[in-house]
This record gives C-alpha cells, sequence and structure tokens, in this order.
C-alpha cells in the first residue's frame, strides 16, 4: 500500500530545557535525552526529534530560527520502502543512515525520510456520554481528563513558496503515492497518505508565499481532552495560537499553541475519515477556515439592553 503514517518529525532548535518541557507538558513522553538532544513519544510510537546540532543527514533550514527539518513517512512492507526510495533517487540524493531511514529533501528544501512503520496498537475506550435516547453514564459523575495523553501525529502542515508550487506537490502525489482530497486554489493541498483514512496527513499550503513549518496536529481522544489540553497548556505558562473551533475542511475540533521548536502544535479529535470512494474536491475560492468557532461576548461590543 505504501506509506501509512509519519513515524518521526525532528526540530532543529536553539533551548532545548525550553522545547522538552513544552512537549512533555503538552503530553507527550520523554524516552532519550543528552546535552544536545532529546527524543519524545506518542502513544502509538511515533517520535518529536529536538536537535540544538542537527545532524549531517538534515538539510538546512528552510527559515530563520527554530523550525522543522525533517519529517520521517512510515512505509508498510520492505519491498514498497525500496520501490519508494528508487523512485525519489532517480534525480536527487537519498543516503541511508544506520537506523535504516533513507534520507532525501523536497522541491522546497524540507528533509524527507523513509522508513519502514513501526505502529504501536492502541486501545482506545471513548469517555462515556448521556443524551436523551442514549445513556452511556450511570450514576458517575464525569473527572477530568488530567494530564492529556496525544495518541499520534495525525498530520502536519508545511509552508510552500507560491512560484513552483505543482512541482512541490507533484513530488509527493507522484513520487510518494498521496492523493489530493481538497484542493483549495487560493491556499493548498491537503493530501492523504495511501494506508491513512484521515480526510488529510499532510497540507502544503502557499498562501503565505513563504517556506516554514506551519503546524504538526496530534490526535487526542475527545473534545475534552482538546479543550482541557490547552488549558493546562496556558495554566504552565504557554501561549495560544488559535481558540477552539471545529474546522470546515476535515471537520477536525482543534485548538493550536505556539511552540518554541517553530510554528505552531495542535490538539485535534473527530477529523473526517475517508476511503478511495472520496473524490478529491476542487475549491475555487477558499471555503471558511472553520464551521464554528468558540466566541463570546468579549469578541465584539455587547448589545445595549433594550
Amino acid at each position: 500500500m505504501g506509506i501509512q503514517r509519519m513515524e518521526s518529525v525532528t526540530y532543529g532548535i536553539e533551548v532545548l530545557e525550553e522545547a522538552v518541557r513544552f512537549f512533555e507538558d503538552f503530553g507527550l513522553f520523554l524516552v532519550e535525552r543528552t546535552g544536545e538532544h532529546a527524543v519524545l513519544e506518542t502513544r502509538a510510537a511515533q517520535t518529536v526529534h529536538l536537535d540544538t546540532v542537527p545532524g549531517p543527514l538534515l538539510p538546512p533550514p528552510v527559515e530563520p530560527g527554530p523550525t522543522l527539518r525533517e519529517i520521517v513517512w512510515g512505509v508498510d512492507t520492505a519491498a514498497e520502502l525500496d520501490r519508494l526510495v528508487a523512485e525519489v533517487g532517480t534525480d536527487r540524493t537519498v543516503r541511508r543512515s544506520a537506523d535504516g531511514v533513507h534520507h532525501t529533501v523536497d522541491e522546497t528544501g524540507f528533509g524527507v525520510g523513509l522508513t519502514l512503520a513501526r505502529p504501536r496498537p492502541l486501545d482506545i475506550t471513548p469517555r462515556p456520554s448521556n443524551s436523551c435516547g442514549s445513556v452511556g453514564r450511570w450514576n458517575a459523575p464525569l473527572e477530568l481528563v488530567g494530564q492529556v495523553r496525544p495518541l499520534r501525529m495525525c498530520h502536519v502542515a508545511l509552508n510552500i513558496p507560491k512560484a513552483g508550487r505543482e512541482r512541490a506537490v507533484a513530488f509527493y502525489t507522484d513520487r510518494l503515492g498521496f492523493r489530493p482530497t481538497d484542493i483549495v486554489e487560493p491556499m493548498g493541498v491537503f493530501l492523504q497518505a495511501p494506508g491513512d483514512d484521515d480526510q488529510h496527513t499532510f497540507l502544503l499550503c502557499h498562501r503565505p508565499d513563504k517556506a516554514g513549518i506551519n503546524h504538526v496536529a496530534f490526535e487526542v481522544p475527545g473534545v475534552d481532552d482538546v479543550i482541557e489540553g490547552g488549558n493546562n497548556m496556558i495554566d504552565k505558562g504557554w501561549r495560544e495560537a488559535r481558540k477552539l473551533g471545529r474546522h470546515t475542511i476535515g471537520s477536525n475540533i482543534f485548538r493550536f499553541l505556539h511552540a518554541p521548536c517553530g510554528g505552531r502544535v495542535e490538539y485535534a479529535c473527530d477529523m473526517d475519515r475517508v476511503d478511495a470512494s472520496y473524490r478529491t474536491r476542487r475549491h475555487a475560492t477558499a471555503p471558511p477556515h472553520t464551521i464554528w468557532s468558540l466566541r463570546t461576548n468579549r469578541d465584539a461590543e455587547a448589545p445595549s439592553a433594550p
């Protein structure tokens, strides 16, 4: 089938302590740390690498300051991995590291890695909910989630320049097998990995007309986790980047935080799942960013009392 998911992302950073604290507060598990490097993990065994001295297999940063340097994609079989490595190697250098990852660079300058997927099975029990005619919780009040623990990295969004955007998208569709699910002509292209059922695994966004990290999204079990996770991050001093809302494309509920490693990270839940019968939608104008977003009477002057 091909690429299943993200296996890892690597950030080039400046202050290791700050970045580690951010992702631990966010809910990832610290699994490795040195004076220059740290690795944190989701419940599905994907990893976030934080490097103050990025290794020689990583390309130069595409923007100043801390930023994303590489995404490693997990492939389902050794035969398919060999095929993809040969495909991308037809016009660019591919180098294999000791851990079995094949490293190259996309059209924008972001690092691209390919390796065998190593998923960890998850057994998720949804929180019980109640509504008229459907009762899932008897004689027990709902408790706080507490420390949110992201299940997995579910998608990543990269900013790319408008010039050459067709080539940037074609690298992922023609070489790596990603499928466009929604093409928003003024903004960018939403892409689904061959082995994923999320509405998008990847977004190449040309609206800002510059290269850089936009955000990495982490799926959590439900809306309580999205809300409590964001509240907890604010309580610990981190800065919210976007108010709670539900996206139009993908339908996922979201909450964004500014990340010291560059760009933003997102708590996400309840994204659309789509299969091969989902036809690519093309939008000549950008649809509304959200189906809804949190509003209060502080967002505008309150109307005068009658």
